[in-house]
């Protein structure tokens, strides 16, 4: 209203506040479906056989570790590594540890992708990455090419695949344990000692009770479960764009950078332990922490995926290692 008050004031105009409803859920929407073309599925095709020959030259050198009873010890690595290229025939003795760790790989990309596919989010098809690493490769991924409508769908497409590849590796790391080699002080030799993960301990507390952990060498198969758990671990880090990191904003949006960046910070003193930690920390600070923003980012998540996230913790609880790698 407009006018003089009763004390002859200059004139006022008053508006009377109204509360902001409250928004609505918002329905799924659905994005005009552009098929991945043929051209990207021969790149991931083509990607795959590369990263399948080089995991098979890195699984061969596990294989002939273990066949000698001692593990890896990689003086010679890369002209062992490419021995299998000139001598086709070795590339058979890494066939268990290949198809084991891309079988794990596999799962956890197709998790993410079916996931998407079920909420109509435009996914590309699994991209492996071939390289002459100690496991044959730096691992595989998917490119999300549309918006994520609500926390729901980013829960689901997030955790699919750590949950899938966690539930495909630990069955082969215990029939690797149930199966293994009992060799005294087997890593002596080796300069680079892998590190044991809990569900690692406690599976070796199940299936071989009394044997000290120093004295069994694993097969190649429990090899490549190990790696399978250690990404998994690193996947479920709450920082950034990792699968974690998606997981922790639908939990608390609003406190996802500041999380993030804990998590970055947190892992420089780590890197005493393992200087990966510190290449880790660097990059989940240049790429950012600024997490693309919903569709529908009011829809609070609901109480079972509350619970499947306490199932995420446990998992990267029961794979992460401070020390992965003792040199």
């Amino acid at each position: 209203m407009n006018g003089y008050d009763a004390h002859g004031n200059l004139p006022v105009e008053v508006f009377r506040a109204e509360p902001e409803p409250l928004p609505l859920p918002l329905p799924l929407r659905r994005w005009p479906s552009r098929p991945n073309s043929r051209v990207s599925l021969g790149v991931a095709i083509g990607l795959f056989a590369l990263t399948l020959m080089s995991t098979l030259a890195a699984g061969a050198q596990f294989a002939a570790a273990y066949a000698a009873g001692h593990a890896p010890v990689f003086d010679d690595f890369f002209s062992a590594y490419f021995r299998p290229f000139t001598h086709p025939a070795l590339f058979l003795a890494g066939v268990p540890f290949a198809l084991t760790l891309l079988g794990i790989l596999l799962a956890h990309e197709l998790g993410h992708f079916f996931a998407c596919r079920y909420y109509h989010i435009q996914a590309s098809y699994p991209y492996f990455v071939p390289a002459p690493t100690l496991i044959g490769t730096v691992g595989a991924f998917i490119r999300i090419r549309s918006p994520i409508a609500s926390r729901r769908a980013l829960f689901d497409m997030a955790l699919a695949g750590p949950l899938i590849g966690f539930l495909i590796a630990v069955p082969a790391l215990a029939i690797s344990i149930a199966h293994s080699r009992v060799v005294f002080a087997a890593d002596a030799a080796s300069p680079l000692v892998f590190g044991q993960p809990l569900i690692e301990r406690l599976l070796e507390w199940w299936l071989r009770p009394g044997v000290p952990h120093a004295n069994l060498l694993l097969t190649p198969v429990g090899r490549a479960a190990w790696v399978g758990l250690f990404a998994t671990a690193l996947n479920l880090l709450p920082a950034g764009l990792l699968d974690g990191g998606h997981i922790l904003y639908t939990l608390a949006s609003e406190r996802h950078r500041r999380i993030s960046l804990c998590v970055a910070l947190a892992l420089v003193p780590l890197s005493f332990l393992w200087v990966g930690w510190a290449m880790w920390a660097a990059l989940l600070i240049v790429i950012g922490f600024r997490h693309p923003p919903l569709i529908n980012r009011w829809e609070p998540l609901d109480p079972r995926r509350r619970v499947l996230a306490g199932v995420a913790l446990a998992i990267f609880l029961l794979c992460f290692m401070p020390s992965p790698f003792v040199v």
